[in-house]
């Protein structure tokens, strides 16, 4: 039995203020259905979505917002994505969202030793603020004994630069941690853009974790990574 970790981006849960993107979470409903139905367990933590970052301009717009601040109120979001999730896998998923990520796991079954469960999917949300829901899905691998963590977000790699502003920006397909964390900075910033917070790669790091970055509306990629084939996306170690 294996026990995965995915972070789910926001933005690939809700790609605009206005928009659940229906289609992309029907197909991964199914994917992970069918993962599970093969004895391996899936553990997914939402992040907030573009519906956040509308509410803290709304905020910024009334007045000056202190980053705590702004992060409750994306914590708020990634628990509303997590019930969302949550009510689509019905019965298949334990029937409480997980809100701390250090607490013995209720769903039976699920510890870092395993054991029998009928409820293979738990979802998780935010935590606490200071970083983004990355750093909740590290904290849950470490809670179950779990080594990889997949983070489906809005890009297809890591790059040796923001590939939006710099043309000549290359892919990075493999990487070590100091590597990562060289080229991404060590600080967060509320709604800030990296592909894996700074903080959850701190802890990640110091946890010998393996994250795989990938472009998470490309299911079909997804699907070959949990099959064990070759993938589009970049492995951080």
């Amino acid at each position: 039995m294996k026990t995965l970790i995915i972070s789910l981006g926001g933005s690939i849960i809700i790609p605009a203020p206005d928009k659940v993107d229906v289609k992309f979470l029907k197909k991964f409903r199914q994917l992970i259905l069918d993962y599970t139905k093969r004895g391996n367990r899936a553990a997914i933590i939402t992040g907030g979505g573009k519906i956040n970052k509308l509410y803290n301009g709304f905020a910024q717009k009334i007045a000056k917002i202190k980053p705590i601040d702004l992060d409750w109120l994306g914590i708020s979001f990634t628990r509303a994505n997590a019930e969302l999730v949550r009510s689509i896998f019905g019965d298949y998923a334990y029937e409480k969202i997980i809100t701390d990520p250090t607490k013995k796991i209720p769903a039976r079954g699920w510890s870092a030793s395993g054991g029998k469960t009928n409820k293979k999917i738990i979802i998780g949300c935010g935590w606490k603020p200071g970083c983004s829901s990355d750093k909740d899905a590290v904290l849950i691998a470490k809670n179950l004994g779990a080594k990889t963590i997949v983070n489906l977000t809005n890009i297809d790699y890591v790059y040796t630069a923001d590939p939006r502003k710099v043309k000549d920006a290359k892919p990075i397909k493999k990487m070590t941690w100091d590597e990562y964390k060289k080229l991404i900075g060590g600080k967060w910033i509320p709604r800030m853009n990296s592909p894996f917070d700074p903080i959850a790669a701190k802890l990640a790091a110091k946890l010998k974790l393996e994250v795989a970055i990938m472009k998470g509306t490309n299911l079909d990629n997804f699907k070959k990574f949990l099959g064990g084939k070759k993938f589009k996306g970049t492995i951080i170690k």
